[in-house]
């Protein structure tokens, strides 16, 4: 009777949620700006609810804290200022994966699709705006079609990883079978997600796990890099294995196949994800396995340090899980997590950072810049002036905000050094979640600097800006001179 009451008012809660964002949309206000209240109200009532007596031991939290808990986890970030494996109950651990998982699909895209799905039809520009926050090119049935693919991936995808997990940690770690279960699922969603949470103490570094786990390994990081090559390039991916699939049935049964040759299986923005995602990862595990295998990872054997090199190669693209503590780098490979850190994964994906595509249209306009090519072109197209204007001013605001926030640190924080200062800005900017072991040394005041960054690095520099700032229209055009550039 309990659960049938709870899934009642959360049924009526969502249709509620859903029919509010549906009419504010349709009233033409700004998605940005719904973008950015749907993520502070969202966090508002995590906040709230990690606040409560039933989701946490002894004592409980400080409302900074729980608020600051509640902001990584729908920021998908993984910061902590507390353990959060000793501090929360199951309660507790319940209300983060929900968190995550809503901050992980996003609320728009969540409600969007309970709206259309669920509410009949919303107008032409309702259908606009949900086609602009999911990255999908088809309108009505079509679109549809698009989201039911974006919850099913996620969902999918989070079930065979939670059955995977389990099946690598199933009797090794001194779990119960529900333990075993509860580990499986949350970490399966917090890897997905991006997220970075874990139930365990010491993260991914456990004692438990941290030698002969190698699949366990694996399949965290491989749940991560989907998760951040965001849905549009999955429902790409499955849509071009359809068509493939489709093509070799027909050709084997020798009948003509009707859907039509296509001539671009993948979309420019896939290809360009793809490749730069497939260059960090294995440049990154080859510059990690450089740099530390005989220093952080001189006590594994060589296939775990290939493992590892792999693992913490693919984590500071915004996961934030730990197998090896942070601090035990050296000074080279904390600058080159930083980077990564700051690049992160794909766009409208659970992951952070400004974005791979931004940093390939950004060097493709450099290249072209050096090279005094006119038309900037990547996998045979022309690049237009507005992504290259909007990469430009994505790395620009993302320094500024880095340099303001750490300038602020630097006065709140005077026990922290400045290195740690500049990971943990980087870190939480890139919704990524590691850190220098200074989350739970910062002051009220800290926390609410990193706060704001978590959530800035998670709606977006630039759709936070359009959603506060007045658009304004070229009305007219002045002579145009050329500025000396050297």
């Amino acid at each position: 009777s309990y659960y049938y009451h709870l899934a009642v008012l959360s049924l009526f809660s969502l249709l509620f949620i859903s029919s509010n964002i549906i009419r504010l949309m349709g009233k033409r206000t700004n998605p940005s700006l719904i973008i950015g209240i749907s993520f502070l109200f969202i966090i508002f009532i995590g906040g709230i609810l990690l606040k409560m007596p039933h989701c946490t031991n002894g004592a409980g939290i400080s409302w900074i804290d729980s608020f600051f808990i509640a902001t990584s986890s729908v920021c998908v970030t993984g910061l902590t200022s507390v353990d959060v494996p000793t501090v929360f109950t199951h309660t507790g651990w319940a209300v983060i994966l929900i968190l995550i998982q809503i901050g992980g699909i996003g609320l728009m895209t969540f409600t969007s699709f309970f709206a259309l799905f669920f509410m009949g039809n919303t107008s032409y520009y309702n259908q606009l705006v949900v086609k602009d926050l999911i990255g999908s090119h088809a309108l009505g049935t079509s679109l549809r079609k698009t989201m039911f693919s974006v919850i099913i991936f996620t969902i999918s995808i989070e079930i065979i990883g939670a059955i995977m997990i389990w099946s690598s940690v199933h009797g090794t770690m001194a779990m119960p079978l529900r333990e075993e279960v509860i580990f499986s699922v949350f970490h399966s969603v917090s890897a997905f997600c991006n997220a970075g949470f874990s139930t365990l103490s010491g993260n991914l570094g456990n004692s438990f796990l941290l030698h002969h786990h190698s699949f366990f390994y694996m399949i965290i990081s491989f749940l991560v890099i989907l998760g951040g090559l965001g849905f549009p390039i999955l429902v790409n991916i499955k849509e071009s294995i359809v068509y493939r699939m489709k093509s070799l049935y027909y050709r084997l049964h020798k009948v003509s196949f009707h859907q039509g040759h296509l001539k671009h299986l993948y979309a420019l923005n896939s290809k360009i994800v793809l490749t730069m995602t497939a260059v960090l990862l294995v440049g990154g595990t080859v510059l990690f396995a450089f740099l530390e295998w005989n220093h952080s990872l001189s006590d594994f054997s060589i296939s775990e340090k290939i493992v590892q090199s792999f693992f913490n190669a693919t984590l500071p693209r915004t996961a934030g899980f730990m197998s090896i503590d942070v601090v035990h780098f050296q000074t080279p490979t904390i600058l080159f997590i930083m980077v990564l850190m700051w690049i992160g994964g794909g766009a409208q994906s659970t992951a952070g950072g400004i974005k791979v595509s931004t940093i390939a249209v950004s060097f493709v306009n450099l290249t072209a810049v050096v090279r005094n090519i006119q038309h900037p072109k990547i996998f045979r197209r022309n690049i237009s002036q507005e992504s290259i204007r909007r990469s430009n001013a994505t790395i620009i605001i993302s320094l500024i905000l880095i340099f303001t926030a750490v300038f602020i640190l630097t006065f709140t924080e005077s026990a922290l050094s400045l290195r740690q200062i500049v990971f943990e800005c980087i870190s939480a900017l890139g919704t990524v979640g590691s850190s220098l072991n200074a989350t739970m040394s910062l002051s009220p005041s800290g926390k609410t600097v990193i706060m704001g960054l978590m959530f800035l690095g998670r709606v977006g520099f630039i759709t936070f800006v359009m959603g506060i700032i007045k658009k304004k229209k070229d009305v007219y055009q002045y002579p145009s001179e050329s500025i000396i550039i050297n």
